[in-house]
């Protein structure tokens, strides 16, 4: 009776654990969903100029290739620490275990 109890509640727990899974890996990303709106406003405009075939191809392919140039993501404010100590242990000249040592320090330094 326990060994059929124990086996009923690990069964539900592994379909439960799957469901779960298989909801998050559903949810899109914000670059999925840009390359989505993007696909969607390329496919509008190639409608609205009636292209067809190759030219629809050819046009297709360069809209989506275009786009706002990239601007670098901004720093996290630890990325930021992590630079500037990298910055100065350079400029020290530290290597090996001195360096570890002072970019540990740095880092931990308040900001």
């Amino acid at each position: 009776m326990r060994l059929t109890t124990l086996w009923l509640l690990s069964a539900g727990l592994l379909l439960s654990a799957n469901v779960m899974a298989a909801d998050t890996a559903k949810t899109p990303s914000p670059a999925q969903l840009a390359q989505q709106k993007k696909m969607t406003d390329c496919n509008h405009e190639a409608t609205s100029k009636a292209l067809k075939g190759d030219d629809r191809k050819q046009f297709m392919s360069t809209c989506l290739k275009a786009g706002a140039p990239v601007a670098p993501a901004a720093m996290t404010p630890q990325q930021e620490k992590m630079k500037s100590c990298n910055a100065e242990a350079k400029t020290k000249d530290l290597k090996g275990d001195s360096r570890k040592t002072f970019m540990s320090t740095c880092l931990k330094k308040a900001a």
